[in-house]
């Protein structure tokens, strides 16, 4: 039964409580400035749309929590321990200013909210009002390196479990890669259709869903645990239903609106399915409950606890959580924060087409590629030479800022998604005398489709620093963003086909012939 309200109204507004609670607050904005800001331009995106949301429902869940419990401690004597942790998330804001990653200091906003409940109702009760802070992660985006890894993986297996459901209904249908044959038509499973958008707000709904849940808390664990496998079996019986609609009534039944409302379909089938869920497991209880009660949807008498607000009390460890909060905010603001140090370089657009006997021609990628590719410049050309049994492929994408929100893609989580498949990856030395690089280490991979074999090599150029390793490359633009302020750098690949009747051994000549040309002119474009 929650506890009336009553006492509620014989509080009185406190101006001096409230008026420390308001500078706590509006001197945190300069330190988590750029983390705001990243989470506006996140939930601008189809993936992170529902992020404005999680906000409402934290406070839904924080308030609901409070209803069950006395207006005040009569005594608090344990608020300290939130102020270290105001401090510690601090320290994490100012790191990730000073690296210029903005979800860096979206999480430790996320630490000092946490910080703040545990500084106004101390530690003993603070800590039972972290369920709703935590909710708060739902809000955040992905790091890109995370996103674009789960982005593939999610493709694949919504690839996978599509064909198999089209095979169901007797349709002949063929996978290479992510592109769904039916002979006549084609279709790409692209990232759009991975089912992110639909896993990150059904996690969310899941978690308040669990929360709200009255049951044993393995039934929660449960509808927690069903959140991941439920999103993604559901969006693969969607890509199912659009490959079987396409090859009986054509290709407009991928698109447009059609293609946007079977979204919107499977996404409240699941929220349909996580309630049947609830109901089949109330009916493993002795004591069933009616679906109406086992879930707690009870809203009476929030507004008043959100009134409450109003007369919170004053307190040492209030006023120095927000002097330290406000002084690390000023302290920031007065240094003026900092930007990455831009580098000069020339545009692709100037780079070479010729390079000794080697002639050749630039494509643009296309529109869609682009977005997804994110780069501030990119080289796409192909290269042929007399007596060259088969052309190079040359392809740059050079980045001016790796820490906010864009990144190098590795083509080892790329290439499988055209279809290609890695039969061999290595790390390999080359020796290119007369090159601004000298002896230096790449990857290695020979790719595979169907009876076609390509080479490729690849590598991270990294402000003077050639990387092989993605997670290391991003770990260095971090230091090198503390050192050098810069942030910049580039994916540089060559890929050259491996004829019928040629070794592997004559490709790699091939390929490290035209970097010996073509690389004396890269750090024009991306910079040592």
């Amino acid at each position: 039964m929650p506890t009336s309200d009553a006492g509620a109204k014989t509080l009185t507004a406190n101006p001096i409580g409230l008026g420390w609670f308001a500078l706590l607050l509006a001197g945190s904005l300069p330190i988590f400035w750029i983390g705001i800001v990243a989470l506006g331009a996140a939930w601008s995106t189809p993936e992170y749309s529902h992020g404005p949301l999680i906000p409402v429902i934290s406070l839904y869940l924080f308030l609901r929590e409070l209803r069950q419990a006395p207006p005040f401690p009569e005594q608090v004597t344990d608020r300290w321990p939130g102020v270290l942790v105001i401090g510690f998330a601090l320290l994490v804001a100012v790191f990730g200013n000073l690296t210029r990653i903005p979800d860096i200091v979206t999480y430790a906003m996320i630490i000092w909210t946490g910080g703040v409940v545990l500084t106004v109702f101390g530690w003993n009760r603070g800590k039972q009002h972290q369920l709703p802070v935590l909710h708060l992660v739902f809000m955040l985006p992905l790091p890109q390196f995370i996103y674009w890894q789960l982005t593939i993986f999610l493709q694949g297996i919504s690839s996978e479990l599509g064909v198999w459901f089209v095979s169901l209904a007797g349709v002949p249908v063929f996978l290479e890669g992510n592109i769904i044959d039916l002979g006549v038509y084609k279709l790409q499973v692209a990232e759009a259709c991975s089912g992110l958008r639909y896993l990150f707000p059904i996690l969310s709904f899941t978690y308040l869903f669990a929360i709200l849940y009255r049951g044993p808390f393995w039934h929660k664990a449960a509808l927690m645990l069903s959140a991941v496998p439920l999103t993604v079996l559901m969006n693969s019986f969607r890509i199912g239903v659009i490959g079987i609609l396409v090859n009986s009534y054509g290709i407009e039944q991928a698109e447009g609106f059609l293609h946007f409302f079977e979204g919107w379909v499977i996404f409240i089938s699941c929220i349909g399915i996580l309630f049947l869920m609830a109901m089949g497991l109330q009916r493993l209880t002795r004591n069933p409950l009616p679906l109406a009660e086992a879930i707690d949807l009870d809203t009476r008498g929030l507004g008043g606890i959100l009134g409450r607000i109003t007369a919170i009390r004053p307190s040492k460890a209030m006023a120095a959580g927000a002097l330290l909060t406000l002084a690390v905010s000023a302290g920031w603001a007065v240094k003026g924060g900092g930007e990455a140090v831009p580098v000069a370089r020339e545009p692709f657009a100037l780079f070479p087409r010729q390079f000794g006997e080697w002639s050749g021609s630039a494509s643009m990628l296309e529109p869609e590629i682009e977005r997804v590719l994110g780069a501030s410049d990119y080289m796409n050309a192909g290269f042929v030479a007399p007596g060259e049994g088969q052309y190079v492929h040359f392809f740059s994408a050079f980045y001016d800022k790796q820490t906010e929100g864009t990144g190098i893609h590795s083509p080892e989580v790329c290439l499988p998604v055209g279809g290609w498949e890695i039969f061999s990856m290595e790390q390999h030395s080359v020796s290119l005398p007369g090159t601004p690089y000298g002896t230096f280490e790449v990857n290695r991979a020979v790719i595979q489709k169907g009876l076609s074999k390509q080479l490729v090599y690849y590598w991270f150029e990294q402000r003077g620093k050639r990387m092989t390793n993605d997670y290391l490359a991003k770990a260095s633009v971090v230091m090198d963003s503390l050192t050098m302020g810069r942030t910049d750098g580039a994916l540089v690949r060559y890929v050259t086909p491996i004829g019928q009747n040629e070794s592997e051994a004559e490709a790699d000549a091939r390929i490290q012939r035209f970097m010996t040309e073509s690389l004396k002119s890269l750090p024009r474009f991306v910079p040592l």
